[in-house]
């Protein structure tokens, strides 16, 4: 004989001989002969065990238990206390009836959406994730829903619930902002056989989502072939020098050139343009000395300018000069007071005119 306490809140399950014998509840009993006892708390799940069907044949312990049964295509939520706790997947689930703070909710998986009625702050709770699958179409984003391949819906910014199921879902995330495609290293003849590497850019801007990722497939490719196409259409028909007087008429053709073709993929083709035309080196080198050349030439048909306005000016000088007595006399002394401030001392003998001594003196 063996004293037997059951806690408060406790259920105790006597064994012999690994058959079930009796069941108690919070309190203190003797027993007899070997047996063996299993102590649950009633505020957790029941385990789960092999014998399950067999001890569930005790009616006492079977009107004590709240067996849960979840279907393939069943979830059920546990909440304790109103709080939500972990869901529950198919196969069976066991909790004491007792346990006032568990409550069970149960839903069907076999759709599509998740059902509105569960609170979004718990989708990434506990075991959540393994059920839901989370989309999130970003402010400046629209969303393409397709479901088993096929198109369904356009989605507006916001979150998205999808049970985790047979159907196959796929959401295609689309910027509608004003985006920029870059085209750098485009390597193109002229018509003079002059071998260019262009850099090309063009901004776009999705407008119609059905033509451009429903009815199409890998839009953004196939607008870089159009571009491409046209740019090298363009340049193949102009000389080198032809390309370099007109590179910014040239941008506007390719913009008329790829508009309306671009439209029929669902883009709006805003600007485009040549950003940069990379030479090769020998023409580099030549485009260099044409430059310094045309530098050399302006600067001596400025030097050359420059000495016929003085020579034209020195002959309107001579000629007033010539006409004006006292202008040539103001222009001597001029010239006297120029040359006496590099000289340090003059000597002058003999009456006269000192003047005309000066300027005997300095024009010898």
């Amino acid at each position: 004989m063996k004293k037997l306490q059951v806690k408060t809140n406790h259920v105790a399950l006597v064994f012999k001989q690994g058959e079930l014998q009796k069941v108690y509840t919070a309190g203190q009993y003797w027993l007899w002969g070997e047996r063996e006892v299993l102590e649950y708390n009633m505020a957790e799940a029941f385990g789960m065990r092999r014998d399950m069907d067999a001890l569930l044949q005790n009616a006492e312990l079977n009107a004590m238990l709240e067996v849960i049964d979840v279907m393939d295509n069943e979830v059920v939520l546990v909440y304790r206390n109103k709080v939500f706790n972990n869901v529950l997947g198919a196969g069976r689930h066991i909790y004491w009836k007792a346990a006032k703070e568990y409550s069970f909710e149960r839903y069907n998986t076999e759709g599509l959406a998740v059902d509105k009625s569960i609170a979004r702050n718990i989708t990434g709770k506990s075991n959540m994730p393994s059920y839901v699958r989370m989309y999130t179409v970003g402010v400046n984003e629209k969303g393409l829903l397709f479901v088993d391949g096929q198109f369904q819906e356009i989605l507006n910014a916001g979150e998205y619930r999808y049970w985790k199921n047979d159907i196959k879902v796929q959401i295609t995330l689309v910027d509608i902002r004003q985006q920029v495609m870059d085209m750098n290293g485009q390597e193109i003849l002229t018509k003079d056989k002059v071998q260019l590497r262009i850099n090309f850019n063009l901004v776009y801007q999705v407008q119609d989502l059905l033509k451009a990722y429903v009815d199409n497939k890998e839009v953004e490719k196939q607008m870089y072939n159009v571009v491409q196409l046209v740019l090298r259409e363009k340049v193949g028909r102009m000389s080198f020098d032809e390309l370099m007087e007109n590179k910014e008429n040239l941008s506007t053709e390719i913009l008329s050139g790829i508009k309306d073709e671009i439209a029929t993929l669902g883009i709006e083709v805003k600007m485009c343009g040549i950003k940069d035309i990379i030479l090769p080196g020998d023409i580099r080198e030549i485009m260099n000395q044409v430059l310094i050349a045309e530098k050399k030439a302006q600067a001596n048909m400025i030097t050359r300018r420059e000495e016929t306005a003085a020579t034209r000016s020195l002959l309107n000088t001579a000629k007033l000069m010539e006409e004006n007595e006292m202008l040539m006399r103001l222009k001597e002394m001029e010239y006297i007071e120029k040359i006496a401030d590099k000289v340090g001392e003059i000597s002058l003998s003999g009456g006269g005119n000192v003047l005309k001594q000066l300027k005997e003196v300095f024009s010898r």
